[in-house]
């Protein structure tokens, strides 16, 4: 891929985090005291990866994307249950920006690329208390039925 291709997928990756950030703000809000730390984590982890994205469009030439001053929610988030799902779709959403990343990258950034794939694959999981097959490619997550002929028979 080209010098542009790559541009163009870190800051797809640095807009993702800028909302990963604001969403797990909200989260953080309606979360229940029992994953507060998980939380606060997962939001120190995307401003971590944030800052690191600016650096990365700064030395690949590019003036990287500021965050906008608010995200719209995908859905309401009134109490903990729904803190959660936002915080699983936050995460599968910061995944999908990053197995593009890793097309786009060689060397080194694909592989804090596909760092950070697995890092956001491995919190929806903990979050949505369950995973999917191919993380970070919506449209191979899809989980097949009991009756469909691709699932194991048990």
């Amino acid at each position: 891929m080209s010098e542009s291709d790559l541009l163009a997928a870190v800051q797809a990756a640095l807009r993702a985090e800028h909302a990963a950030v604001y969403g797990y703000g909200v989260v953080g809000g309606r979360i229940r005291e029992g994953r507060r730390a998980e939380a606060r984590a997962a939001y120190d982890a995307h401003r971590a990866r944030r800052d690191e994205l600016r650096r990365t469009v700064r030395d690949l030439g590019g003036d990287p994307e500021e965050s906008a001053g608010a995200y719209a929610l995908p859905f309401p988030v009134p109490d903990s249950a729904a803190a959660a799902r936002l915080a699983a779709d936050i995460e599968d959403k910061v995944a999908g920006v990053y197995a593009d990343l890793v097309r786009a990258a060689s060397g080194e950034r694909r592989r804090g690329a596909a760092d950070a794939l697995r890092e956001a694959a491995v919190r929806a999981v903990r979050w949505r208390g369950g995973s999917v097959a191919f993380p970070g490619l919506a449209e191979r997550a899809a989980v097949p039925s009991a009756s469909s002929p691709a699932s194991p028979r048990t």
